[in-house]
């Protein structure tokens, strides 16, 4: 198994400790993801994805769907009524499952349902306005100093003179 040593890039990186995470988590194996239920993630746009997992046998009531930083935990537990049925074949997996996806910074459920036995959940990306680019506003002058801070643009008193 190959180990990569992420040690020399926490020198110069403030903040990454999660990606750090991820990546050493993605290179290994894990017992526990065994493929099943199996699923697909689409992405329906820029910012919009959907996760649709097949999980015939499953009731709302059996499946559980939990945001906890920036994993999205979805685990499904049936009843414990198949004591009181007979079988011949049982070809329909009904065990337990648990499965995690990293969701990126800013990714929120937008909904889920189930229909069918495929459960859906819809992911939006929603970036705060303050972390949106914005254009600055480039004015002439120089500012006036006030404690280190600029507080207001001075302008020639002749252009004061004519906008008044």
């Amino acid at each position: 198994m190959v180990r990569f040593d992420l040690t020399p890039y926490y020198r110069s990186s403030i903040g990454f400790d999660r990606m750090a995470r991820m990546l050493e988590n993605a290179t290994r194996v894990s017992e526990v993801d065994n493929g099943y239920p199996p699923y697909n993630i689409e992405q329906l746009g820029d910012d919009e994805y959907r996760l649709t997992l097949a999980v015939a046998g499953f009731s709302e009531d059996d499946i559980a769907i939990e945001v906890r930083d920036n994993v999205l935990h979805v685990e499904g537990r049936q009843g414990d009524d198949e004591e009181e049925r007979k079988f011949l074949h049982k070809g329909i997996a009904g065990r337990a499952f648990s499965k995690k996806f990293n969701l990126a910074d800013h990714v929120k459920v937008d909904n889920a349902w189930l229909n069918n036995g495929v459960l859906t959940v819809d992911l939006v990306r929603e970036i705060p306005e303050e972390m949106k680019p914005r254009m600055i506003k480039i004015a002439s002058g120089q500012p006036k100093m006030v404690s280190g801070k600029a507080q207001e643009l001075l302008t020639d008193d002749k252009d004061e003179k004519k906008a008044a």
